[in-house]
């Protein structure tokens, strides 16, 4: 039996508590940052990548997508986790061939992730041959060539699954997605699909376009900025730049949140002299700490409210004339609300009606309103109501395709945004099937393939014989983890484009191969010349990234490169796409690019411009192209309460030290929390009604249609967290989130709400 999940080690560490700090940022992120860099590399190494980081044709961030202001800071435009990423991505270390004949899989499945993350960059493609303990080099023609006779022996195209991270590159994923299209399948499975699903679907539904509808400059023109289920501190850290100018400029920042974070309550610019030697600023005015998934009650008592009062002085809170003109549903909303009871709103979401009132006042004299989300939005069996709820917000204040105002999804992930833009979905675009049809000359699959649920679900029903990730960390990312693996182990063969060594690749099919590629930072030289790719950021801007330092082996090859050489030893006849020629010059991509998706009017030379492009987006001009020509107004339901007495409602996190699945250490400091991941955060009444004390450990337990699932060995931690709820990191929770509970519409795992039962461990 080959490792598994289960053999990530759960023993637990020396866990230290403190004081939970109230500001981020800071001089100590300064120098946690400068720290984790020099630790992972040479100093001049370092300075070049640092002073190349996320400037105008420089490297793009992989920590997250949050856009680059126009004006950048020439003595840094990174934050403290897009340094630590950076010095993941772009350390001197490597995991070589010698790194893999010293230690079986299984001895390395029994070393955790951080440990596994510090190995350093992998040097050489490397293979898993059925029933060997250890993973071998190989050359890449012998990979490409088991690749490409494997998927050609298979009985039908979508018996292979396409998976694609955010890190990929425009260039690489249309590649990718026209390849496995040309190769007969939709199997496009992508961490869209872990995370902001449901925005798309809600906005898609609602505005017309699954997208945000503002810019970077919006927050310094609105009045009011409403951060619901994000923690900008440790995921986005550099929004909080852009909150503190947006309250400069007189914003009020309202937060929705189950957990009081610290970096929503006062932020310390480091490049500021109050963020190094004062208190820094104080940026959410009013702290809305609802239950987990209480949003959508919470705003349905906050629209129920603004209606009353504008009843009695009519056009004096909503926006009338935009109503009437670009909307429909606002009668079926009122009369809807008219039957909700506000006492019952506020006892659901877990506020007060003085809290409901304080809001409303604010939003009651505001017109320019963003409304801002993540996670704690887009992961519940409700998510798409969540959203579009906030949405209903948004069009009752006539606050969307204004400036100042408008709804911004905060991509966690540098590009996956444009990932999907550039064709990487399960369905089939119109455009990318006129495109095949028209330039490659073939008809393509048209039937919906596999998003991510339903790629776990074919592999464990033994449907899928061959799983191929674009990058990404597929077995810890998803949820049901058990069950994910044994999925992958049903595959005949597993391969993983990667830059560092990760779970995933110790969770083998009957055959793995692990592909290493070039990172974002490395300098790439794919056909003799020095290439750059694009990428999309949250707010739709197109632009370049440029790698500076050299690459650790000259056995890696780009993302694009292994696309083109998989495709040219895979498919038939390749007269049509020339594989091997595209890739010489990227720009021959970003031709077939224009070609194919709409809004890349000459996109090399507008990708040129310093800063890059927005694709158009018809919400941010105040058009919504849904089958009314309208924005819809919508009656939106929740789900909160557990289903036995003795039940919590659990919610998974990020660490402070933490991106995705990618664990850089164990302090989690904005929580007071350090030297151990294996914790459960608690309300102290709930611990004291289970005669748990802080530092008691415990198992946890999910379980959904008889089916039990235990989480084993967490440390309790008293937090600040409502009752009835609780939090734990992810990915060591992610075991206990049922494959079938998932978001309606969007299919997104609900990792936000698992219903949970606690045991002590004697």
């Amino acid at each position: 039996m080959k490792p598994g999940p289960e053999d990530t080690p759960t023993t637990l560490n020396n866990l230290v508590t403190s004081e939970v700090p109230d500001s981020a940022a800071g001089l100590t992120a300064v120098t946690t940052a400068l720290r984790r860099v020099l630790r992972a590399m040479p100093a001049r190494r370092a300075a070049r990548v640092l002073f190349n980081l996320n400037q105008k044709d420089g490297v793009d961030c992989p920590g997250c997508a949050w856009p680059d202001p126009d004006h950048r800071s020439a003595l840094g435009e990174y934050c403290e986790n897009g340094a630590k990423a950076i010095a993941e991505e772009a350390t001197s270390s490597v995991a070589d061939p010698a790194l893999f004949r010293m230690h079986s899989v299984e001895e390395l499945a029994r070393l955790d992730d951080y440990t596994l993350g510090q190995m350093g960059r992998l040097t050489s493609p490397m293979i898993l041959r059925q029933g060997e303990t250890h993973y071998h080099p190989l050359s890449w023609d012998e990979a490409f060539g088991i690749i490409a006779e494997k998927l050609k022996s298979l009985e039908d195209p979508n018996e292979a699954v396409f998976y694609t991270s955010g890190r990929t590159s425009n260039e690489a994923a249309f590649l990718y997605q026209l390849f496995v299209r040309i190769f007969g399948t939709n199997n496009l499975p992508d961490c869209s699909n872990m995370c902001h699903e449901s925005s798309g679907a809600a906005l898609s539904e609602t505005v017309g376009i699954g997208k945000g509808s503002v810019t970077l400059e919006d927050f310094y023109e609105s009045e009011v900025v409403i951060v619901a289920g994000q923690n900008p501190g440790t995921n986005h850290p550099r929004m909080l730049s852009a909150l503190e100018k947006a309250k400069e400029n007189g914003a009020t920042i309202i937060s929705v949140n189950p957990l009081n974070e610290a970096g929503l309550s006062r932020f310390k610019n480091p490049q500021k002299a109050k963020g190094i030697i004062g208190r820094g600023t104080r940026l959410a005015d009013i702290y809305v700490q609802l239950r987990i998934n209480g949003d959508v009650p919470f705003v349905k008592a906050l629209l129920k409210t603004l209606i009353t009062r504008d009843r009695q002085d009519p056009g004096s809170v909503l926006d009338h004339d935009f109503i009437q003109k670009s909307t429909t549903g606002y009668e079926t909303l009122t009369k809807h609300l008219d039957e909700c009871s506000i006492d019952l709103l506020c006892e659901d979401a877990g506020v007060s009606l003085e809290t409901v009132e304080r809001v409303s006042d604010v939003l009651e004299k505001s017109e320019k309103i963003i409304c801002c989300w993540a996670m704690g939005l887009t992961q519940h069996v409700n998510a798409v109501d969540n959203i579009r709820e906030y949405v209903n917000l948004l069009l009752v204040k006539g606050s969307i395709g204004k400036p100042g105002a408008g709804t911004c999804p905060v991509r966690g992930h540098s590009n996956v945004q444009g990932d999907r833009t550039v064709g990487i979905w399960e369905k089939i675009p119109d455009h990318t099937v006129d495109f095949i049809r028209d330039v490659v000359g073939i008809d393509p699959p048209l039937e919906t393939g596999y998003d991510t649920v339903n790629a776990i679900r074919a592999m464990a029903d033994g449907n899928v014989r061959v799983f191929f990730a674009m990058g990404g960390n597929f077995v810890s990312a998803t949820p049901d983890t058990s069950n994910t693996a044994d999925g992958l182990r049903k595959c005949d063969l597993t391969v993983h484009v990667s830059t560092k060594l990760n779970r995933s690749h110790l969770v083998a099919g009957k055959s793995a191969m692990i592909l290493p590629c070039l990172a974002r930072s490395d300098v790439d030289m794919t056909g003799g010349k020095k290439q750059f790719v694009t990428v999309e950021n949250s707010m739709g801007r197109v632009h370049r990234s440029s790698g500076v330092v050299p690459p650790v082996s000259d056995q890696l090859l780009s993302e694009p490169e292994i696309v083109a050489r998989l495709a040219s030893r895979t498919l038939p006849d390749p007269k049509s796409v020339k594989w091997m020629d595209v890739v010489t010059d990227y720009d021959r991509i970003r031709d077939m690019i224009e070609k194919c998706v709409p809004g890349f009017d000459s996109y090399n030379e507008r990708v040129r411009e310093p800063g890059g492009f927005y694709l158009p987006n018809p919400a941010r001009e105040g058009r919504f192209d849904t089958s009314s020509g309208k924005a819809v107004f919508s009656i939106n339901s929740y789900h909160h309460a557990p289903g036995l007495s003795n039940e919590l409602m659990m919610m998974t996190i990020r660490s402070h030290d933490q991106f995705n699945t990618t664990i850089y250490g164990f302090d989690d400091r904005y929580r007071g929390i350090k030297g151990e991941r294996r914790v459960i955060l608690m309300n102290p009444e709930d611990a004291a009604e289970r005669s748990l004390s802080a530092r008691d450990v415990v198992d946890i337990e999910s379980n959904y249609d008889g089916v039990k699932r235990v989480a084993r060995n967490f440390q309790v931690v008293y937090y600040d967290i409502p009752q009835s709820c609780v939090a734990t990191y992810f990915p060591e929770a992610n075991v206990l989130i049922p494959l079938d509970h998932v978001a309606h519409t969007s299919n997104t795992p609900a990792s936000k709400l698992v219903r949970v039962s606690i045991n002590r461990v004697e």
